[in-house]
């Protein structure tokens, strides 16, 4: 029988924008603004805040081998100390002909790490949060 995994992780009722104003670093602060801005134009969701530092976009329900299941964001992003990390890409998909475009990143299995936002194509990542959110409600029960 399946249980409700609880992870560390998980959405609350903490308000994104507060989370937001106490970035201490000026130039991040202002990219997860604009990030913020772009992810709400992108999916056309409310921002959540998920754990203490991530800011989501949707939902969604996923299941592990044992049958486990499990609630975490669709998408978002984090300030980190290194600059802010985007959580937009179902792991097992490829976007690299997108992200030739993007701007400098690194990537990870399932998200982005960037330094600042500087030379970052907006249109590009708003394009990979949309084909990503696409991407994931083809494979798991979503909310948006």
């Amino acid at each position: 029988m399946s249980k409700k995994i609880e992870l560390k992780t998980a959405k609350n009722d903490s308000n994104p924008q507060s989370y937001l104003s106490k970035i201490a670093d000026q130039k991040l602060k202002e990219d997860c603004y604009t990030l913020y801005k772009l992810f709400e134009q992108a999916t056309g969701l409310p921002a959540k805040m998920w754990g203490d530092s991530i800011i989501g976009f949707g939902e969604y329900t996923y299941f592990r081998s044992n049958g486990d299941e499990g609630q975490f964001m669709a998408s978002g992003f984090s300030a980190r100390k290194s600059g802010p990390t985007i959580y937009i890409l179902p792991g097992s998909n490829d976007y690299s002909k997108e992200l030739e475009k993007l701007g400098p990143h690194k990537l990870g299995k399932s998200c982005l790490y960037l330094k600042s936002l500087e030379g970052i194509d907006f249109k590009v990542l708003s394009k990979l949060i949309q084909k990503g959110m696409k991407d994931l409600k083809k494979k798991y029960k979503t909310n948006y």
